[in-house]
């Protein structure tokens, strides 16, 4: 790499230099930490040289060379200059750019800097750094390679401070003759936006402005990107802002009628280039009508109503204009203002203009039907409100079964409509549904799951599986993969499922039978593939059909219920094959897992035979522990079976036990799964009861040694996990209480008792403390009254802090409150807080019947009397009040007479 190797190939260069580069940097941290302390450790000489041969390549006359000399100079910097070291760096990086007059040495110099300054802050220099850097950025800087590199580094030295001799510079580089530096000043300007918001009125009305107008309107498509995408960052900002009830500048609504006008003249192509996405862009290109329609969709959110009246003259003018760029921009406007103004606004618009839209789906061309069918897709997922099942249902659903049959891109976005509709509908259930077993769709549905199975099976799914040719491979791959609109519809069959309602089940379960029967027919399959998109391709396939079983809290195995128990002997071979055919891909056996889970929840005792089966596959992905998302489902597994066999599962505690506890040691494992695996603790001990006890000891020691870490209040990572894990730790202790209340050992949890209430306090004392965990530290306080009502707790029940949120009931929900007052009954009930808190009635009492004694009236002994009686009739709830109050009411109204 070194300059002194100028003759040698720049390959070879470039390649010992990034090989210099990665032997000092690292993104995994502890990586980074090892790979510092090993440069650290090398002999202050050979460091020395090799800083100098870096510092000396950055002049190389061979471009590249100076560039991979910049990322070596700032990876060594990152691991230096934090500890002190090589402090005239700065220093020498700043005379190259001041006094050289070596264009490659400049630019490899700000390339240096602008790397250094992405990795470290440099408060200290910060000054000396961003004038250096502004200096190259001048336009009397006769290189524009040099003001690209300046204007590079100063993107990455930004978030030093706001300075106005900065804007002067930037908003000169944006009349650049360079394009790349015009590109690269934009560039800038967005992340200024985003960095400086609230600094910004003052340059917004003097110059950006109308700069960033004119940029949107520039001829090359890549400034105005950046242009675009500068009020796009305005709109972020306005948006989150007003989300976070703080003021804003509200540039966007002051902007509004300039920035709209470019927006549409851009969806018009009225500039030159052909924007649609739909047109000649490649899938998954960002175009410049991506651009606008996105900065137009975030605008409706920013300025809210008052988009409305900009943009309908627009749409109303050109929705039934012969050039198809026209219609396919006023559906294009109308969709992507459906999400900011108020729906009340909106529903006359959307009433008005449903028919319309479903009639345009039959369009002759293509691009205006997808676009249409995108448009239906936003007004079922954003405005479902706006839908009348009565009036638009009927020729809704059949426009959008009929699109499944056009081109792949079509069939995506009304797969997307499909499952909108079916996520969204269940806001009309108290409205329009007379029972559970109905639903506004149920008269379509069983003919929109056929459509959509029908999608899916003739993606060339089933070429692939009937025709045993590598052509068949090769066709599979190009279309299948197409606008991803196989995946549209099975996640849109997903949301059917998941939503159907009793008078459905029979469709339901013709579903799953097909979806087994594919499952089966690809496990057939998978000896004949070949290459590795091919397996990709029959992965991303098991996953899909997976999915459809799962079906999250509302899948499928969980519908049907008891109905299942024919299926689950072909279900569970069908996932242990193709767990054994997945080898190591993950996916695919976290969806194989999840239908294990489905299954084990319905099936409950039933699931038993299985178990020996399943577990070989099962502890290798608990020991997965590089794999996160895998092993937290492993986790959820372990989880899912005592709940499902109950006290059947103390056979297995054993090794689930050991398995977690050694997981818990790793220091691989990511420790969101390890709050994971403390719930999981709660959930056995819960399921086998007294059998948990010979682990009883040891996962107390673990929850409080986990209940101990505190929060950091400077670190918000660390306080979100903080409050996780005690939720995970909370509902642990919740579990092995109620595990072993009622039972003979029930005495064993007694020295575990402080180290629990002690969590509590800290859980309730915290000001951040959210609703769920507020919830469980008082069922877990009631609980433990409930375990011990003879008083062998008293005395921490009794403790001030207990009594002090007993009576404080700020911000808590309803169902929380009710959680609270159940633990507030059950530490009376017991006996263990009535005594303290009934001595001043007592008293009061007692000096009644005192001072009673001169007017002769009847000693007063209803406290002692109700009190005995509901003690000794084993009362245990507030529903005992209910039963008094009745008795009262009869003794009144038909025993009065007897006395009277």
């Amino acid at each position: 790499m070194s300059s002194r190797n100028e003759n040698s190939q720049i390959h070879t260069r470039n390649a010992a230099g990034l090989a210099l580069k990665n032997a000092l940097s690292a993104r995994d941290s502890t990586r980074q930490d090892e790979y510092s302390a090993r440069w650290m450790a090398l002999d202050v000489d050979a460091r020395q040289k090799i800083k100098e041969a870096s510092l000396l390549t950055l002049a190389s006359p061979q471009p590249r060379a100076g560039a991979v000399a910049a990322q070596v100079v700032s990876a060594i910097a990152a691991v230096e200059l934090p500890v002190g070291q090589w402090p005239d760096l700065i220093e020498i990086l700043l005379s190259f750019i001041n006094t050289s007059d070596d264009t490659n040495l400049k630019i490899a110099t700000l390339q240096a800097i602008g790397y250094i300054c992405e990795t470290i802050v440099l408060a200290l220099r910060s000054n000396e750094i961003l004038m250096a850097v502004i200096h190259g950025a001048r336009k009397e800087e006769s290189s524009s390679e040099v003001q690209l590199a300046a204007v590079h580094a100063l993107f990455d030295s930004l978030e030093f401070g706001e300075r106005n001799y900065i804007m002067q510079v930037i908003c000169e580089a944006t009349q650049n003759p360079s394009v790349s530096v015009q590109v690269g000043t934009f560039e800038c300007l967005v992340k200024i936006m985003a960095v400086y918001y609230d600094k910004m009125a003052f340059y917004m009305e003097q110059a950006l402005f109308g700069l960033t107008v004119m940029g949107m309107k520039h001829s090359d498509e890549r400034v105005a990107l950046q242009a675009v995408e500068f009020w796009t960052t305005v709109c972020e900002e306005e948006i989150e802002l007003a989300h976070e009830a703080r003021e804003s500048k509200h540039f966007a609504k002051v902007a509004l009628p300039e920035v709209i006008l470019v927006l549409l003249n851009l969806l018009l192509g009225t500039l030159g280039a052909d924007p649609f996405p739909c047109s000649n862009a490649d899938e998954g290109e960002w175009n410049l009508a991506m651009s606008a329609g996105t900065c137009l969709n975030y605008m409706a959110q920013a300025v809210a109503d008052a988009i409305v009246p900009a943009v309908i003259p627009f749409i109303e003018a050109h929705i039934k204009a012969q050039d198809w760029h026209q219609r396919e921009a006023a559906v294009m406007m109308f969709g992507s203002i459906l999400e900011g103004p108020d729906p009340q606004v909106l529903t006359p618009l959307v009433n008005q203009a449903l028919p319309l839209l479903i009639g345009i789906m039959n369009d002759e061309n293509l691009h205006v039907k997808d676009t249409t069918a995108w448009t239906l897709g936003r007004i079922c997922d954003l405005l479902i409100i706006t839908i009348k099942p009565d009036v638009h249902l009927h020729p809704l659903i059949p426009a959008l079964i009929n699109g499944l049959s056009d081109r792949p891109r079509i069939v995506t976005n009304l797969g997307w409509a499909l499952m909108n509709l079916a996520d969204q509908i269940e806001i009309y259930l108290d409205e329009y549904i007379t029972s559970a077993s109905e639903s506004p769709l149920s008269p379509y549905f069983e003919g929109i799951v056929s459509a959509l199975l029908r999608v899916t099976e003739t993606s060339v799914l089933f070429t692939f599986l009937l025709v045993h040719v590598t052509f068949s491979l090769i066709l599979f791959h190009r279309t299948a993969n197409e606008s991803n609109f196989r995946t549209s519809a099975y996640e849109a069959i997903t949301s059917y499922v998941s939503h159907s309602t009793t008078d459905c089940i029979p469709v339901v379960q013709n579903t799953v039978i097909a979806i087994l029967q594919r499952m089966e027919q690809l496990l057939n399959m998978q000896n004949q593939i070949v290459g590795v998109d091919d397996r990709n391709n029959w992965n991303e396939l098991q996953s899909n059909l997976c999915s459809v079983v799962i079906i999250s809290h509302h899948s499928v195995i969980q519908r049907l219920s008891g109905g299942i128990q024919p299926m689950a002997d072909r279900i569970m071979t069908l996932v242990l094959q193709l767990i054994q055919g997945a080898g190591k891909t993950s996916t695919v056996l976290e969806d194989a897992f999840l239908v294990v889970g489905s299954l084990a929840a319905a099936l409950e005792a039933g699931f038993a035979p299985y178990i020996q089966a399943f577990l070989p596959f099962l502890y290798p992905a608990l020991k997965a522990h590089e794999n996160t998302q895998l092993c937290m489902v492993a986790v959820g597994i372990i989880r899912d079976i005592p709940c499902a066999l109950g006290d059947q599962s103390a056979q297995y505690a054993g090794a689930f036990m050991n398995v977690l506890l050694e997981n818990l040691q790793s220091n691989v494992l990511n420790r969101n799964v390890k709050i994971s695996i403390l719930s999981c603790f709660g959930d056995i001990a819960l399921a086998i009861g007294p059998a948990f006890d010979p682990y009883l000891n040891t996962t107390m020691d673990v929850l409080r040694q986990a209940g101990s870490v505190q929060p950091n209040p400077l670190d918000f990572d660390l306080m979100d996990y903080v409050a996780q894990l005690r939720e995970g730790i909370l509902e642990a202790y919740t579990g092995v209480v109620t595990g072993f209340k009622n039972t003979e050992n029930t005495p064993a949890l007694l020295p575990h008792v402080p180290s629990i209430l002690e969590l509590v306090h800290q859980c309730l004392a915290d000001e951040e403390r959210s609703d769920s965990i507020v919830k469980l530290s008082f069922g877990l306080i009631g609980d433990l009254a409930d375990c011990f009502p003879n008083g062998q707790i008293k005395e921490h029940l009794l403790e001030e802090w207990i009594a002090h949120e007993f009576h404080s009931k700020r911000g808590m929900q309803q169902e929380t409150k009710k959680t609270l007052w159940w633990a507030c009954e059950m530490s009376i009930w017991t006996g263990q807080w009535i005594q303290d808190q009934s001595q001043p009635r007592a008293h009061r009492i007692g000096v009644t019947n005192t001072l009673g004694t001169i007017f002769h009236v009847y000693p007063a002994t209803g406290l002692f009397s109700r009190s005995a009686l509901k003690s000794s009739s084993g009362v245990r709830t507030p529903l005992a009040g209910v039963i008094t109050a009745i008795v009262v009411l009869v003794a009144l109204y038909g025993l009065t007479p007897a006395f009277y």
